[in-house]
């Protein structure tokens, strides 16, 4: 994953780890996110926009759309003005770059695939190598123009970007070609698992719903009690219980992120298992999230309510629950892909009512993240 992800917070360990979290973390605590939310409703115009005009363009009362690549931009879009200070538009390139590395790394199952794990063909090594080397060059030029931006503009405002920049700068240990990495690498891991993993959970959301009217219904009834004049706002989404009930779901059942893995620092003990130090563990989630053990027999229905209570009353052991990781080492950006979810779902849900189209193929495909193999494909209505 390093030509994907670099050495960023996703791969880096120990101090060098610790160094970008202390800089990255703060801007996804919750009062922050919370001022994004305008910024997210603004960026979901355009996709609401869109496909009312696929509905008229298909006759006016019913539009068949596949949701992915619309998701994608929307959720592109709010990762590239909330933390690079700039719109899709002008990250298009990078995020192309990105999905085209993405989807390089997936034609031959890099992971469980491989026989002589980790070497790839030549020509597909240069292929990777030179994707690299354009997303690099494209982050670093991003970074240049947003310094001078701000130069020009005197602003004291920072965004993610800027403080990587002066983090870097600020950090003695690091050479020139170091800190140039520290700035390249965090951005390559924002700009990817930003927008790509929540982007995917909104499929995944979307296509449940579309299985389960009744759990629109459910949804748009709760707005009507808890949105002042029809609008979202700040103040409603801690009171958007039933769409944060089918989102925990959706996680549940498919959780974007595959893998947990681990190093033992030293020799453990789990159950009657002897772990050696060095030994690198891996707990694939969807099969932990779908335990009947741990969840009951019902473990792969689509049922929301097991999270009326929260997710401590949801499972036999709330610690098998598990979408954004485990530990210290918990997504960074949980508070934002939740709250970016609820405000994403909730403007759907209210401006359409939906179903699946008889073109969904249903194919859960690992592509360095869980997403639909071939796309979600939904009937939407105007309501």
């Amino acid at each position: 994953m390093a030509p994907l992800l670099g050495n960023g917070i996703v791969r880096s360990n120990g101090l060098f780890w610790a160094q970008q979290r202390k800089i990255v973390a703060p801007e996804f605590y919750m009062d922050k996110v919370k001022g994004m939310v305008r910024l997210m409703v603004e960026s979901a115009q355009p996709l609401l926009k869109k496909w009312e005009d696929c509905i008229e363009a298909q006759g006016g009362i019913v539009a068949d759309v596949k949701v992915d690549e619309d998701l994608r931009e929307l959720s592109a879009d709010v990762i590239s003005r909330a933390c690079f200070g700039s719109s899709y538009s002008k990250g298009k390139q990078i995020f192309s770059k990105l999905r085209s590395l993405q989807q390089t790394f997936s034609g031959q199952n890099i992971l469980f695939g491989v026989p002589n794990f980790g070497f790839l063909p030549a020509r597909k090594q240069n292929k990777i190598s030179n994707l690299e080397r354009e997303v690099e060059s494209l982050i670093w030029e991003a970074v240049k123009e947003r310094q001078q931006e701000c130069r020009e503009t005197s602003s004291s405002e920072k965004d993610l970007m800027l403080l990587l920049l002066e983090g870097a700068v600020n950090d003695q240990s690091l050479g020139k070609d170091a800190s140039k990495s520290f700035v390249v690498d965090n951005c390559k891991t924002i700009y990817f698992a930003g927008h790509e993993s929540t982007a995917v959970a909104a499929s995944w959301c979307l296509m449940l719903l579309a299985l389960h009217p009744e759990w629109q219904d459910g949804i748009r009834k709760e707005q009507a009690e808890v949105f002042k004049d029809g609008q979202l706002s700040v103040d409603s989404l801690n009171h958007l219980k039933t769409v944060t009930m089918v989102i925990q779901e959706a996680l549940r059942l498919y959780p974007p992120a595959a893998f947990v893995s681990r190093e033992a620092l030293e020799e453990t003990q789990l159950g009657n298992i002897a772990v050696s130090k060095g030994l690198c563990l891996w707990t694939l989630i969807p099969t932990l999230h779908r335990d009947p053990a741990v969840w009951g027999s019902d473990a792969n229905e689509f049922k929301p309510e097991r999270f009326t209570c929260g997710v401590s009353k949801a499972c036999k052991f709330p610690q098998a629950y598990i979408p954004f990781g485990v530990g210290p080492r918990l997504c960074l950006g949980k508070n934002f892909a939740m709250v970016e979810l609820k405000v994403v779902l909730s403007l759907i849900v209210s401006t359409f009512s939906f179903s699946l189209s008889p073109k969904y193929h249903h194919s859960p495909t690992y592509r360095m993240i869980v997403e639909p193999g071939e796309g979600v494909q939904i009937l939407i209505q105007k309501i």
